[in-house]
């Protein structure tokens, strides 16, 4: 006897689909998998936050950005964050007009650090500031 391909296929189909409807109508359950630990969210301090949105924004005005004329508030800075962020706005364009864009640049990026830390967060002024959560 002879077995035309097309006919071994498509009995191979045939089991292969029955075995996987036996497999899926058992009663036994599937072992468990392994839980992937999930990693634990980093708390961000105060003096990081701080450091992070002022020298984000001080950076967009000096690069003349469209949005740097957001007031203190749109930008989620408290009354101190606002002061320091105005307090290296100028010392960051000084350094800019003397050495160059990307000196400012990276004197605000020190001065927001410094600032920052020195004030722990600069926080306190504001009635409306939230540590992230």
């Amino acid at each position: 006897m002879t077995t035309r391909p097309h006919v071994t296929a498509g009995v191979a189909s045939c089991a292969l689909l029955a075995a996987l409807a036996v497999a899926g109508c058992s009663d036994s359950q599937s072992p468990a998998r392994p839980a992937t630990p999930v990693p634990a969210p980093q708390k961000t301090s105060p003096e990081e936050t701080c450091t992070e949105l002022v020298s984000y924004w001080a950076k967009e005005t000096l690069k003349g950005s469209k949005w740097s004329g957001l007031d203190w508030e749109q930008k989620g800075l408290s009354n101190e964050q606002y002061a320091i962020h105005e307090e290296i706005i100028a010392a960051g364009s000084a350094e800019a007009k003397h050495k160059g864009r990307e000196a400012g640049l990276r004197l605000v990026d020190r001065l927001a650090k410094q600032k920052c830390a020195t004030q722990n967060g600069a926080t306190g002024s504001s009635e409306n500031w939230r540590a992230p959560e």
